[in-house]
């Protein structure tokens, strides 16, 4: 029998990242490009279909080459893929499910003035509804600014970013229940589209593909473009990247915050019965979501910060574009005295909310250097993750520990920055947390069907 291996993808804000496994679960291979976001004024951030698929076929292509040389057989395969990512971008695609229109960035600001102009009770009972706050970074503002920008989206559907590849590759088009969550189209009460949503774009139930819980069989790769090695692999979505980083590694304790440190930071809470309406109104004033969870039949309390977000924009104002720089700006600032050396005041920092997003300091003072700055934003997002925990703790227990994964976490100074305000932190071992949980959903996937053929 051919060796057979799983692979998890990850669509992330920064990159496009393959991670694969062998039988016993060892890494082969992890491999990463760059998202290829094309940028435009006002922060507005897209990106078109054709080149994120050559991103993910380039990364295939490299995966179907590493398994046949590990196992040194021409006819090992890929049994298996999973495909994670961010959430509140996705497609509005055609029967086909061709892309129609560029998917935005959460973080574009186009489709504000959408939501400014919503009716008042759909306004009103949003964040009820959904679980969401009520603001341009959910898809269906997204939607919105397109049907409003003249395209005609009655007869299309939506598809979340890890959907729209899982079609690619061949799967069936379907919602997963945490992707769904993201777009605010889901009423969290009934688990089904919000028929007053839908009706207010103007489409029908149709619009949002069948809902299916993360890790279910949705057919196979089959594509011709597909190299051999990955031609018939059963495809599934694993979900939001966030809820998948947190499951990597089991079952999250519900008296743990699982910190996912991207682009944006994000801190969950794991809960087994679903919050009240009331409790999610309460939380959306905080910008804090309540919503599905991977685990089918958990919920979520999701807060986010967009610090991930500021400190990369803080090392392109440095002029620091490598790892090199990065260590070296880490441990200057991890050499400062607890206070720094500049008066309180002299670096003033803001952005960090989930609705910002954009750096903005004031520096009143000279003497300021780069590990000051980096610093002063570390400190920035101390400051936003604590009114986030106090909204969080009215309305559920406090944590006693915490897990930090993703990216930033891997600079001591940011370690060092989350231990005065998260309790008993430790760190993820893991590079790729959120490929290798993609993984683990694939690798499930190949044990159902094994047990099933028994």
């Amino acid at each position: 029998m051919p060796a057979q291996f799983v692979a998890g993808l990850d669509l992330g804000s920064t990159g496009v990242k393959i991670l694969v496994l062998d039988h016993a679960g060892t890494e082969v291979l992890v491999e990463q490009l760059p998202t290829p976001w094309v940028t435009g004024p006002g922060g507005t951030t897209e990106l078109e279909s054709a080149a994120l698929m050559a991103a993910v076929g380039s990364l295939l292509e490299t995966a179907a080459d590493a398994v046949v040389k590990h196992a040194q057989d021409p006819e090992a395969r890929i049994a298996a893929i999973a495909v994670s990512g961010m959430g509140e971008t996705g497609y509005l695609v055609d029967d086909a499910a061709r892309a129609v229109a560029p998917a935005f960035a959460w973080f574009d600001p186009r489709g504000t003035q959408q939501v400014d102009a919503m009716p008042h009770d759909l306004q009103k009972d949003f964040a009820g509804r959904t679980g969401l706050p009520l603001g341009a970074q959910v898809s269906v503002a997204k939607m919105l600014f397109l049907r409003d920008r003249g395209l005609d989206i009655a007869n299309l559907r939506w598809l979340n970013l890890p959907e729209f590849v899982a079609s690619a590759l061949g799967a069936q088009p379907a919602s997963e229940m945490s992707l769904a969550s993201r777009t605010g189209l889901l009423d969290q009460d009934t688990g089904r589209a919000w028929p007053e949503m839908l009706a207010y774009l103007g489409v029908a139930e149709s619009f949002v593909p069948p809902l299916v819980a993360a890790g279910a069989s949705l057919g196979r790769a089959d594509r011709d473009w597909l190299p051999a090695a990955i031609r018939g692999a059963v495809v599934t979505v694993a979900g939001h990247d966030h809820l998948v980083a947190a499951v990597s590694g089991g079952t999250i304790p519900g008296s743990q915050y699982q910190v996912s440190m991207g682009t944006a930071e994000v801190i969950l809470r794991v809960l087994d019965d679903p919050p009240s309406r009331e409790a999610r109104e309460r939380l959306a004033k905080y910008l804090i979501n309540c919503v599905r969870h991977v685990v089918d039949g958990q919920f979520v309390l999701v807060a986010g910060v967009k610090t991930g977000l500021l400190m990369r924009r803080s090392l392109q104002l440095f002029g620091i574009s490598d790892a090199h720089g990065r260590d070296e700006l880490d441990r200057q600032v991890c050499s400062l005295p607890p206070g720094g050396y500049l008066p309180a005041g002299s670096v003033m920092v803001k952005g960090a909310r989930n609705d910002d997003g954009v750096l903005a300091l004031t520096i009143p003072a000279d003497g300021v250097t780069p590990p000051e700055v980096f610093r002063a934003v570390l400190l920035h997002g101390n400051d936003e993750i604590e009114l986030l925990l106090e909204a969080m703790n009215r309305e559920v227990p406090p944590a006693t520990s915490t897990l930090l994964s993703g990216g930033w976490s891997a600079m001591e100074s940011v370690r060092k920055a989350r231990t005065q305000v998260l309790p008993n932190v430790r760190v993820s071992a893991r590079s790729q947390d959120t490929a290798f949980g993609a993984a683990m959903a694939a690798s499930a996937l190949v044990e159902t069907a094994a047990a099933n053929s028994h």
